[in-house]
């Protein structure tokens, strides 16, 4: 009797991820079927040190930075060599800064240097998986060190999107990626989502969040978002996969996109 290997899958995804982040390659195995492979390249965040710790509330620079060359650049050249069928930016702000056109143009340019390979990036990925759920008017929750200012670009991004963002905000929870739990998560989330909202999002790769999410949409009654889900869901897609085998992890992954 053989034991699995990690060999058998019908689909590898790589994943460009800030070089002291956990929390994309933890959510991503979390909730992927054994079939499915994760693999990861670092990449400088000039706003993490070692560890994973940051400041309380990340400057914009550095997050800009994230989405340009050189080092992102590498990172998918070197990824693209390993047996992989998409890779998957697990980056939110950057979208948020750039905004959905340089962005776009930013997963070209990746694609190009990965050979060809299909690039998803999480925000774009998020509306596409808003569109699937027939959700247009959302509530914007992101990570506690997100500024005002980064929270009000990402309103910004969604709402040039054609999204009605009722209500956008940092969560006021402990600042730091190790220090989120989710129940806390849970219950800020739902004391803070207006009842017009047809959907959550929830901002941040690091931001730990997959495990509430059927819990929330439980108590919401709508469908809840969050950066590393939509990430994966847009990931299988463009691999040409399903979502077979994803149970637990909202009510996306029963969805196709097909606007």
């Amino acid at each position: 009797m053989y034991r699995p290997d990690g060999w058998d899958t019908r689909v590898r995804i790589g994943v460009l991820t800030p070089h002291a982040d956990v929390g994309p390659e933890s959510e991503l195995r979390a909730m992927a079927p054994d079939d499915i492979g994760i693999h990861a390249a670092r990449v400088p965040f000039g706003a993490m040190r070692s560890g994973g710790a940051m400041d309380p509330t990340i400057a914009l620079a550095p997050v800009r930075a994230f989405a340009e060359p050189p080092h992102v650049d590498a990172a998918a050249e070197l990824l693209a060599a390993a047996p992989v069928d998409v890779l998957a930016f697990a980056f939110t702000s950057s979208a948020y800064v750039i905004g959905a056109e340089a962005e776009a143009r930013m997963l070209d340019r990746l694609s190009a240097r990965a050979h060809g390979l299909p690039v998803v990036g999480t925000c774009s990925a998020t509306i596409l998986a808003l569109r699937a759920v027939d959700a247009s008017r959302i509530a914007l929750v992101d990570p506690p060190w997100f500024s005002a200012e980064l929270d009000r670009l990402g309103r910004a991004y969604y709402e040039a999107a054609g999204f009605d963002v009722v209500y956008a905000a940092p969560c006021a929870l402990p600042s730091g990626q190790q220090l989120i739990r989710p129940a806390e998560l849970h219950d800020w989330v739902v004391a803070h989502v207006p009842a017009e909202a047809e959907a959550v999002v929830i901002g941040g790769n690091g931001f730990r969040a997959v495990g509430v999410v059927e819990s929330m949409e439980r108590t919401l009654g709508r469908p809840v978002l969050t950066a590393n889900q939509v990430l994966l869901w847009a990931a299988l897609r463009a691999a040409g996969s399903s979502a077979v085998g994803i149970d637990g992890y909202g009510r996306l992954f029963s969805r196709t996109a097909d606007r």
